[in-house]
């Protein structure tokens, strides 16, 4: 209880029934101030002539009433009672005395109106004294509730008195409001007791060695590694919601040098709404690390091809393929069918949306793309108008010592799925691809890449729109590097790295999603669509960062093993490949790739052969593999060559403005 007493005046500040307590209060001291204000100026102005007290007291009586509701009007009207005065600033605090400007107007203009009828009208002066009475009568209150709040918590969480507690060090990125008002929450909350503001940094010339409430700029981004050495910081928070992704990374960079724990507020909508405070603040996330912005689309215009319409989705309960099954469900098709083999994320993203979206009409099928059967039972029975086709096994490591299996789920799987919705004559058909089909070294990307072939295939002879979506590495999908390596750190390392020059192209599963139903909206027939997906991240920066956005140092706390290139693995992988040009679409960061020439006849032809390899005992698969895609080639090329080629590409990659390896005609 004797807890509970001592917070009480920091508790009215909060929302709920205290928040109400606290409007309440606020009213009532307002009323007797205010009201007090005016008695106030009557007495100072009778010291020299007592007979004007008594003389106009009937008046201030009858007064009363008509400005008691005037106070509660106008300080509503204007938010006074909405403010959060604990970490008001000089806008607050400026509203408060205008707003009793306008009632000392009020208060005239009410009293010439009253004293026309009942005459009781104040001597002009009275109006004058009781504004300013008013106004320090109103902000002093609050000052000194403050200041109550503030001593109170205080002692309550006074650092003698735990002197055991370790302060952590902490440097703030940015001396504006969100720097500001980061200090001021720590300052007033019980953690003080635990944090210690060393100082600010901000790129600003013109506040270099100024003070912020005793706080001092102590440099530009420039002396980040010397503050944080000399200060012996432990702790950076980046307080600037407006960066960009790209000022961001360039910053994180810097800080990544130390070995200071990074964090930073949310964005910048926070700032506007005043909400930037401890709580808010969250650790790093890996997106901010991509170094570009993230991916937009307008998809309230171009989803518009989805409303009313049956779409399928294969594989829907994987990552890619349930953000499919969301995104498309808050676009009222039709009917929506999941189909997928593996039943429990078929199950739990069936769950998820008959939640999220009860009037949706939905199906959850259970099947493997392997058996035609299968797929032409639900095409016969639903007869999708859209199908995306994101069912596919893409573990390189583990296709390249199961290449049969790779073959049946991903080339056949494609080819059943890809003939149905010929004979079904369906609308439009998105593939699923990646950047590991462009010059193949696995028999993944392999596949994949006969994948788009038949796409391309059927498309001209289907009245169906054929196309692909090729993209780079999706972070956070499943069996993607970031939960691998979230593992590893979490069971004390070693986080284990492939090559220390490896690199990938990264994007999140809403911007993989947004491109995918973009296709959809843009597909004409036969594109192969390419995201420019921004500069390259090396995978050993991935992991050091990572590490330290968990609040460890790399190679001291948890170390980092490089294992080798894996069977298949690249050092670099490529959105396009050398025959395909590029033609600019009217989403600047998505492009689409010139088909290839091919034969469909003999195309066919060898996937014949290729199946009875994949379903026979023996037979060289590879060769066959090789024979359909020649730009694949195994990982018997030597690691020198491979460095040699990795060389080449990042200074390609260097030379063009977004760090990535597209350009466009």
């Amino acid at each position: 209880m004797k807890n509970e007493k001592s917070a009480t005046f920091l508790n009215i500040e909060s929302g709920g029934r205290l928040g109400k307590i606290r409007v309440v209060l606020y009213m009532i001291l307002d009323i007797l101030l205010l009201n007090f204000s005016v008695f106030f100026s009557l007495w100072v102005r009778s010291i020299d002539e007592s007979r004007i007290l008594g003389e106009y007291l009937n008046s201030y009586f009858a007064y009363i009433p008509f400005y008691t509701l005037t106070v509660i009007a106008v300080f509503w009207l204007f938010g006074i009672y909405k403010n959060m005065w604990r970490f008001a600033d000089v806008r607050e605090w400026g509203f408060l005395v205008f707003a009793n400007f306008i009632l000392s107007i009020l208060h005239l203009a009410g009293s010439l109106l009253l004293d026309h009828f009942f005459d009781c009208r104040l001597p002009l002066s009275c109006y004058l004294i009781s504004m300013m009475t008013a106004s320090c009568a109103t902000v002093g209150i609050r000052v000194i509730l403050k200041v109550i709040a503030l001593l109170q918590l205080r002692k309550k969480h006074d650092p003698e008195e735990m002197p055991d507690v370790e302060k952590r060090r902490l440097l703030i990125i940015g001396a504006g409001k969100a720097g500001n008002m980061l200090l001021r929450e720590i300052n007033s909350t019980a953690l003080r007791s635990t944090m210690e503001i060393v100082g600010f940094i901000d790129d600003d010339k013109n506040v270099q060695g100024q003070a912020i409430n005793g706080v001092t700029v102590l440099g530009t981004r420039d002396s980040i590694c010397s503050v944080v050495e000399k200060y012996k910081v432990d702790e950076i928070i980046i307080a600037i919601p407006s960066l960009t992704q790209k000022e961001k990374a360039d910053l994180l960079e810097i800080c990544n040098q130390t070995d200071c724990e990074l964090k930073t507020v949310p964005g910048l909508y926070q700032l506007i709404d005043g909400a930037v405070t401890i709580q808010s603040v969250r650790k790093v996330d890996i997106n901010d690390l991509l170094g570009r912005e993230p991916i937009t689309t307008e998809l309230d215009s171009v989803m518009k091809y989805v409303k009313n319409k049956t779409v399928l989705v294969t594989g829907g309960g994987g990552s890619i393929g349930s953000e499919l099954c969301r995104q498309l469900a808050e676009n009222s098709p039709k009917k929506l069918i999941i189909f997928d083999i593996y039943e429990n994320n078929a199950y739990d993203i069936q769950n998820e949306l008959k939640s999220s979206h009860p009037e949706l009409d939905l199906a959850v099928l259970i099947g493997s793309v392997r058996d035609a059967d299968r797929v032409n039972q639900v095409f016969a029975a639903h007869r999708p108008d859209i199908v995306y086709h994101a069912a596919a096994h893409k573990h390189v490591p583990l296709m390249e010592d199961s290449p049969k299996e790779a073959v049946k789920n991903n080339v056949f799987g494609t080819l059943n799925v890809v003939a149905a919705a010929d004979s079904y004559q369906v609308s439009r058909f998105v593939m699923i691809s990646t950047d590991k089909a462009v010059n193949p070294t696995n028999i993944m990307g392999t596949t994949k890449r006969i994948c788009e072939m038949i796409v391309q295939t059927y498309n001209k002879k289907s009245k169906t729109e054929f196309v692909a979506v090729r993209f780079g590495n999706v972070l956070g999908s499943n069996g993607s590097v970031i939960p691998l390596f979230k593992r590893q750190i979490k069971e004390g390392g070693p986080v284990t790295v492939t090559h220390p020059d490896i690199i990938r192209y990264f994007m999140t599963i809403p911007e993989a999603v947004s491109l995918v139903l973009q296709a959809g909206a843009f597909a004409k027939g036969g594109e192969i669509f390419v995201l420019d997906m921004g500069k390259p991240v090396k995978i050993v920066d991935l992991a050091e960062n990572l590490i330290r956005l968990s609040g460890f140092k790399p190679y001291i706390d948890i170390d980092i093993q490089f294992t080798g290139l894996r069977p298949g693995e690249k050092l670099y992988e490529e959105m396009l490949m050398d025959e395909e040009g590029l033609t600019k679409t009217s989403n600047n960061r998505i492009f689409i790739g010139h088909p290839i020439k091919l034969d469909e006849d003999v195309l066919m032809n060898d996937l014949k052969t290729l199946k009875e390899l994949a379903y026979s005992d023996g037979g060289d698969i590879k060769t066959m593999l090789n024979k359909i895609v020649p730009t694949y080639h195994t990982a018997s090329q030597s690691e020198q060559e491979r460095v040699k080629t990795f060389d080449v590409a990042s200074s390609a990659a260097s030379g063009t403005e977004n760090g990535s390896q597209l350009s466009a005609k």
